[in-house]
């Protein structure tokens, strides 16, 4: 519920106090029936948010199924249907994840959508008869993007800088599977896989050693060391 507000027609502001006398002119004021301090109603654009995103997957379930019919029909050797059905559903997962979930942190919603759409590229790649490009550019491109992200982050947010350390650990072991995919040759371009790995190490130790004692001091916390 709003309340009240008084409003002095002489000075023309209102005023929120609970007096009868502008604090100004010494005038009696008036309430303004008119005039509330009214909460936005949040709820109701939440619900349309759902309603809209509800919305979008009845139409992207039955374009789906069109296009299918019409992949299936028509197949010449690319069942590019799977790259639409997928796009709907990396959508839908955005808008249900990312928007319309306050659970999640700004940092796991940024780094799952990240790592959700280098998948959604692999996908491309292998569907349209796998030339390597998605292994070997975008998935350690996107590795470097989260690595000068997290930096971003940190400088962003530098009262808690330290809160981004277990993060950095987990890139050094996400940049080494570029590495490990080496020995099978499916990945085969080495510098940019290396690049990687070696930002993602060197990121962790520039944090490690310039941050010291309170670096420190979150890796005890978080791996519970005395």
């Amino acid at each position: 519920m709003g309340c009240i507000m008084s409003k002095c027609k002489k000075c023309k502001v209102n005023i929120l106090d609970k007096t009868e006398i502008c604090p100004l002119c010494k005038c009696v004021v008036e309430q303004d029936e008119n005039s509330r301090n009214i909460y936005p109603d949040i709820r109701f654009q939440v619900q349309k948010l759902h309603l809209a995103v509800r919305i979008f997957l009845f139409i992207a379930i039955i374009l789906e199924v069109l296009l299918v019919y019409l992949n299936q029909k028509y197949y010449n050797g690319t069942w590019w249907s799977v790259i639409t059905g997928a796009g709907f559903a990396y959508v839908y997962f955005l808008a249900r994840f990312v928007v319309l979930n306050d659970n999640a942190g700004y940092r796991t919603k940024l780094f799952t959508l990240i790592f959700f759409g280098i998948l959604y590229v692999i996908l491309i790649d292998y569907i349209i008869g796998y030339h390597g490009w998605s292994v070997n550019f975008v998935l350690p491109g996107g590795l470097l993007f989260v690595d000068v992200a997290i930096v971003a982050l940190m400088f962003i947010n530098r009262r808690n800088w330290q809160s981004y350390i277990m993060l950095e650990i987990a890139m050094i072991f996400l940049s080494a599977i570029p590495l490990f995919l080496m020995r099978f040759d499916i990945v085969t371009e080495t510098f940019i896989s290396g690049l990687a790995f070696a930002v993602s190490v060197f990121v962790f130790l520039g944090t490690f050693i310039i941050g010291d004692r309170r670096a420190r001091i979150e890796l005890k916390r978080r791996f519970h060391v005395r």
